[in-house]
Formats: C-alpha cells, structure tokens, sequence
C-alpha cells in the first residue's frame, strides 16, 4: 500500500479513538452507554472524507463514495439517535445486561468495548478507501452493480425500521409488518446488503479484494455476536411465548415465506 493510504488509515484511526473517547465521557455523564451505537454509525461519513478528500482517484468516484458513505451514515445514526433519545433515561437493553455482568468494573471495561468499536470502523471503512485511490475515469458494470445493491439495501433498512418503529407505536407485542412478516431481522439483512454494495463498487479498485473483509465481518456480528443472538434472547424474555411462536414461523435473517405449523 503507498503512504498516502496509510496516512489517510492513520488520521481515521485517530478520529475514531478521540471520538469513541469523548463518547465514552458522555455516556458516563448520561449514565447511559447504548448512545455508542449512534455514534458509531455517524464517525463513517467523516472517515470517509478523510479518504475521499486525502484520495488521489477519480474525482467523480471519489464524490460517489462521499455521498453514498455519508447517506447511510446519516441515515443510520439519525434514526438510532432518535431511539435512543426516545427511550432516555432508559439504557438500552444489551448495555445494561453488560453493566450488570461485568460489575463494578463495567466504566472502564466499557471503555475498552468503544475503542474496539472504533477500531472495527477503521477496518470495515476499507471500501471506503480502495476507491479513493482509484485513477480510472469511469464506472465500471461492477461499480454499478455495487450502487444499486446499495439503494436496494438502503431503502429496505430504511423501510424496515419505519415498519418496526409504526408497530412500537401501536402497541405490537411482535412486529409482523411488512417485511417483518418474512424476517425476524430484515433491518439486519438490509444492512448487510448495503455492506456488500459497498464492497462490489470497492472490487473494480486494486487490492478491491481486501474489501469483502467487511461484508463477512458484519455478517459473523450480526449473526453470532451482537445482532441476532442476544436481541434474540431479550425478545424471548420479554415477549415470551409470541416470540417463540415467532421464531418457529418466521425466517431468522434473509426474508421467505413463513412457516405454516
């Protein structure tokens, strides 16, 4: 790799440890560490201009990272931003189960937790990255192909969480809307796809390989560590039987045809 990409990974590194930092001090204050999750969503679109800016790749798609980057990255963190403010002083589930488990050292524990977050960004930000310093004029079939995996993710995450959050608001003991229907997780399925849009448009770059680093990272968290598995166990505790019932009928990730029992 040049040096130019090596300065670009060190100044996100930096970015992220002051961010996760300051992050860590206000949740103390709030007494509340789930604002993490917002935060971690809304450091991708700085990071990605400090590549798109540092890059020396085609303009044009170095500004196609910058949009596409910093929408998803408002998007997410606006709308996890909001949950979190909605349910204040209330910390979010997963974040108090861990404050519990790990005691009367969970502050400083917590504080390893968010520079590990940190840490993941800077290495699922490689999609970023690759395209910035990417010289060829134009957009390749693959580019293209990687833009629309990306809308299409985009807009059934977006779709996906209005759906959830109408049912909250109804009083739905077990979201069955829409695409919850067919899902237990459709917002984690979208979210995944847009990770694999990011990575095709990154495979025209060189070393655009090293992008699908990501998308298999965030399918192994999603459905093994901090996604589906203990939202799953929560769900299973609060909603008891209807979520059994639910988890019986209903696909656990990609959307298909529910179950007849």
């Amino acid at each position: 790799m040049s040096g130019t990409v090596w300065q670009s990974l060190f100044a996100a590194g930096i970015l992220v440890i002051l961010g996760m930092v300051a992050t860590w001090f206000f949740a103390l204050r709030l007494k509340n560490f789930g604002i993490v999750d917002a935060v971690w969503s809304f450091l991708f679109a700085p990071v990605s201009w400090i590549y798109v800016l540092s890059g020396d790749g085609w303009q044009a798609r170095r500004m196609v990272v910058a949009v596409t980057v910093t929408l998803w990255s408002l998007r997410l963190g606006i709308h996890l931003a909001r949950r979190i403010a909605f349910h204040h002083p209330e910390e979010d589930r997963r974040y108090a189960a861990l404050r519990r488990e790990w005691g009367e050292v969970a502050n400083l524990r917590m504080l390893g937790f968010y520079l590990l977050q940190g840490g993941l960004i800077v290495v699922l930000s490689v999609p970023f990255l690759l395209p910035t310093m990417n010289t060829t004029p134009g957009i390749a079939y693959i580019e293209w192909l990687g833009l629309a995996l990306f809308a299409a993710g985009l807009a059934g995450e977006s779709l996906a969480d209005s759906q959830l959050a109408k049912g909250r608001r109804e009083g739905d003991v077990v979201c069955r809307r829409g695409l919850w229907n067919y899902s237990r997780h459709p917002n984690y399925f979208f979210e995944w796809i847009v990770w694999v849009g990011f990575a095709l448009f990154a495979s025209a770059s060189e070393m655009g390989w090293l992008a699908w680093v990501s998308p298999m990272l965030m399918l192994h968290f999603l459905l093994n560590v901090t996604g589906i598995p203990m939202t799953e166990d929560l769900s299973v505790q609060r909603k008891g039987e209807a979520y059994l019932e639910y988890q019986r009928t209903t696909s656990p990730f990609v959307p298909w045809f529910r179950k007849t029992l």
